[in-house]
């Protein structure tokens, strides 16, 4: 994925928000930053319960008032407050500028409506077109997004169609006003593997077309790979690690971040070596002292039982949230998974001319060979990546 250098459109800044429960105040969002570019597609990962959705839902004012308290940051789109902004300013916003795509199109979908007057009204809501030219529009829409016979399918009902077709009405529909930034929330997590990997492709299409920039949140790093210029991964209501796709995927640094890719599934992988992360997220309600992830990392040291961590800075465009990055802290060393991965990192930042298989030994063949299984493709094939090393 190619590094953007266009300006920010958008910047999340040390947001904090919490929800009232009848156990009390729940801190959600613990002081979140990031900022998306104009044409980017940010990744945001994380565990169910991470403040993924919850974040972007703030960007679109979706979150309920009466529960949730903004208690300090700020989310500028396009140098303007949204968190400051009326009811019919974001109103206005939402839709036309701002768009979202939800894990679930049967309950965002009118299941009295035809899908072809959903999105129709959708338009009209945020053009004056009419009717006429608005059912046109999304007619058109339907084809961008391969609805076969959209004119026709444009009468049907939700309730009549697939959930991978739901989920590509649910795209026309989001993009139906040509929106700067299209959020997508978990929108392949319903939808079999290579129904997943047709929208993926498509929401990319449909990026470059609309020159649209995109927020694709997701647990799965799996399918990172092929949508995100940059990644940002969540834990416990806080970005831990964010970088460009080869910096997460190839030099992560945080062990929730290694975790994380250990736990993805490759081709070699058999059902008895997944790996799991231990433990469970912890209870957002009663938070204890310390690094959040300090009871189910392996790699804790005593200071995160007590102060949670700051963001270090690996690079200009890398950093991430582990005590491990502090200049005092012990030298540990990571799992085979991830030194393999450090070394198609060198191998991409041109560090290891002139090296041989030798130098590398075992990691570095387990790397080459498994270097499509990885993430973003970097080798023609895995052969011609250790030849390269033998010169």
């Amino acid at each position: 994925m190619k590094l953007i250098k266009e300006k920010n459109i958008l910047e999340v800044n040390h947001l904090k928000i919490s929800f009232k429960t009848l156990e009390g105040n729940v801190q959600a969002i613990r002081d979140v930053s990031f900022s998306l570019k104009k044409g980017e597609t940010l990744a945001i990962v994380g565990e169910s319960g991470s403040g993924k959705s919850v974040s972007t839902k703030a960007i679109t004012g979706l979150l309920p008032q009466r529960l949730t308290n903004i208690e300090d940051g700020e989310i500028l789109f396009n140098g303007k407050d949204l968190l400051k902004a009326s009811n019919k300013e974001l109103t206005k916003v939402r839709g036309s500028e701002i768009a979202m795509i939800f894990q679930d199109p049967m309950t965002s979908l009118n299941p009295v409506m035809t899908v072809g007057m959903q999105i129709a009204e959708a338009i009209m809501a945020h053009t004056r077109l009419d009717k006429k030219t608005a059912m046109a529009r999304a007619i058109k829409l339907m084809e961008k997004v391969e609805i076969k016979d959209a004119a026709k399918k444009a009468y049907h009902y939700p309730h009549q169609f697939s959930g991978g077709m739901r989920q590509r009405i649910m795209i026309a529909m989001a993009l139906a006003c040509k929106p700067k930034i299209l959020i997508a929330d978990e929108p392949t997590t319903a939808l079999d593997v290579s129904v997943q990997a047709r929208i993926i492709e498509l929401i990319n299409e449909l990026k470059d077309e609309f020159e649209t920039s995109v927020i694709f949140i997701t647990h799965d790093l799996g399918v990172v790979a092929n949508v995100a210029d940059r990644v940002a991964v969540m834990y416990a209501g806080r970005v831990v690690e964010t970088g460009t796709t080869n910096e997460v995927f190839y030099h992560p640094q945080h062990p929730y971040t290694w975790g994380l890719l250990e736990a993805t599934p490759t081709l070699s992988t058999d059902d008895d070596q997944l790996y799991t992360i231990p433990g469970n997220p912890p209870n957002m309600s009663n938070l204890k002292p310390g690094d959040p992830f300090a009871p189910r990392n392996p790699f804790a040291l005593g200071i995160d039982f007590v102060t949670e961590p700051p963001m270090f800075r690996v690079t200009e465009t890398h950093s991430a949230a582990t005590w491990l990055l502090d200049d005092r802290s012990p030298k540990i060393t990571p799992p085979l998974d991830i030194q393999a991965r450090y070394v198609v990192y060198d191998r991409l930042m041109g560090r290891d001319k002139g090296a041989s298989t030798a130098d590398y030994g075992e990691v570095a063949i387990a790397a080459f060979e498994s270097a499509d299984e990885f993430g973003p493709k970097t080798f023609d094939d895995s052969v011609a990546a250790v030849e390269y090393l033998e010169v």
